[in-house]
């Protein structure tokens, strides 16, 4: 971790420099979960990112501003450490380029060489992503339960379980109560959690008090998303499961990773209050 970017003083760059761009791989973070490297994972997913401070020169080198989505695929062998992907964005405001195209392509491939899968991305004029608004997580919220809970304790899994005497049901959880720590800072990271699945109902006190287990953790946003669904998924037994996590800006970026194993959409990409 000390070799990260994000733990070091920073020089913003003047001049374009896909270099800066940091790799971490999946793999060390996926061990602890029990998956063997070169084994098919038992999720599929994307991580979805929204950049607020997209800018660049057009060929009369007048500023041009604009908010980028980029999706990562769950199976990629890298995740991009986050401050080395805004240094790299910082690097493109000087940069001319012939249209919104050529940016798009020059971010496509120099995000997929360090990802080391195929990312895709949008660029979005201002006006239309405030068109779309703002809108939350659809289902039931367990914030509303009345639990007395010791903030301090780590997540445990065995708090995780269903109602034996029901059959399996259709049902989408929420809690907005999902926060975590930066590995290298040790900053806050905040969140707001769906968890969909089809399966004995999941006792929604055990889960709740799980996930404020997370307060605690040094983890990055994607390994915590993985982490959540595995634990459901070895504890709960559901046949479909489906998690995904919306965490709040940091430093012009914000993350969002679903992991699913089943034939799911990709969720809609829509910015939540927090964000």
């Amino acid at each position: 971790m000390a070799t990260l970017p994000l733990g070091e003083s920073t020089k913003y760059p003047d001049q374009y420099d896909p270099s800066l761009l940091f790799p971490i791989p999946r793999s060390e973070n996926r061990s602890k979960l029990g998956f063997k490297e070169g084994r098919a994972l038992p999720f599929v997913g994307v991580d979805i990112w929204n950049a607020f401070e997209l800018s660049w020169l057009n060929q009369k080198g007048k500023p041009q501003i604009a908010l980028a989505e980029f999706q990562i695929p769950a199976d990629s062998p890298n995740m991009i450490e986050s401050k080395s992907f805004k240094l790299y964005l910082n690097s493109l405001n000087n940069e001319r380029f012939e249209d919104e195209n050529a940016l798009k392509e020059r971010l496509i491939t120099d995000l997929s060489a360090v990802a080391g899968n195929k990312i895709t991305t949008r660029i979005n004029p201002i006006d239309l992503v405030s068109k779309k608004g703002m809108q939350e997580m659809g289902g039931i919220l367990m914030d509303r339960l009345d639990i007395e809970v010791d903030p301090n304790m780590p997540a445990d899994p065995s708090l995780l379980g269903v109602n034996e005497s029901f059959g399996p049901i259709e049902q989408c959880l929420v809690s907005h109560l999902l926060k975590s720590n930066c590995p290298v800072t040790g900053q806050p990271d905040w969140a707001s959690v769906q968890i969909r699945y089809q399966g004995r109902p999941i006792l929604e006190e055990g889960l709740l008090r799980y996930l404020i287990g997370f307060r605690q953790l040094n983890e990055f946003h994607e390994h915590c998303v993985e982490t959540i669904f595995t634990d459901i998924k070895r504890q709960c037994k559901p046949e479909k499961l489906s998690v995904y996590a919306r965490y709040t800006r940091r430093g012009g970026l914000d993350i969002n990773p679903f992991r699913t194993d089943h034939n799911s959409p990709w969720p809609e990409n829509v910015r939540h209050a927090r964000q």
